[in-house]
């Protein structure tokens, strides 16, 4: 995913309301901008790091600056951190049909956003092989952890349930369920859920991995000029 032009550089004062964050350009100017992360941001929102945001050609944006990029502290030194929850979703994308994901066919037709599931969910990414092939697709940067290993959710996530219940049903129906986290983060080594912060989610990921959902872990390469999948990375699912 390549960046046209690449993100400026910043220094992040604060994070608040959610979508919101306070940064100092690099001619010293203090402004407003997007943080499209609704999560808890746990880690990833130091005062006083450095960071990078886009600039958006529309005139019309209240806020045309959004936050893009963090770095953080990590187990072997700072990492740069991409924070943008939809980020993702066209990563993965650009990475399967790429060849990257190897556990994912390149040549596949592939739809977007496709309803599907008793809970009327849209599943991330369709892919129409002989038994279709249905990718949900998360985005984890949480490492608080000595060994490296990154971990999700960062909160209570009730959305995330759901998906793990929608997945079953597709494992259940005989299709192929595919949970992909895609790590925005170069220095993380594995990936566990984090028990501590939701324990359903962990039991409800371990419980669907019995079921028959595969669960993917791919790390990327972080940089002001572009984001791009790179390495699979284990996920642990035992209890730590």
């Amino acid at each position: 995913m390549q960046f046209d032009p690449i993100f400026e550089p910043a220094t992040l004062l604060r994070r608040y309301k959610r979508f919101l964050a306070d940064v100092v350009l690099s001619d010293g100017t203090e402004t407003t901008v997007h943080c499209p992360n609704p999560g808890a941001m746990l880690g990833v929102a130091p005062e006083g790091a450095r960071c990078w945001v886009s600039r958006s050609p529309n005139k019309n944006r209240k806020l045309p600056l959004t936050l893009e990029i963090v770095e953080c502290p990590g187990p072997t030194g700072p990492a740069l951190v991409g924070i943008t929850t939809n980020t993702p979703n066209t990563l993965a994308v650009e990475a399967i049909t790429s060849g990257l994901i190897a556990e994912l066919p390149s040549d596949a037709p592939l739809r977007r956003e496709v309803r599907y599931g008793e809970e009327k969910s849209r599943i991330d990414i369709l892919l129409e092989t002989p038994n279709p092939t249905y990718v949900e697709v998360k985005n984890c940067h949480l490492l608080r952890r000595d060994d490296g290993v990154t971990e999700f959710p960062d909160c209570v996530t009730a959305r995330g349930l759901k998906h793990l219940r929608e997945l079953m049903g597709v494992a259940a129906a005989g299709n192929r369920a595919v949970l992909l986290f895609i790590v925005q983060r170069e220095d993380a080594v594995a990936l566990a859920p984090a028990d501590d912060l939701d324990p359903a989610y962990g039991k409800g990921l371990r419980t669907a991995a019995e079921a028959g959902v595969e669960i993917l872990a791919y790390r990327c390469a972080i940089a002001p000029e572009a984001i791009t999948v790179r390495t699979a990375i284990p996920v642990k699912l035992t209890e730590m």
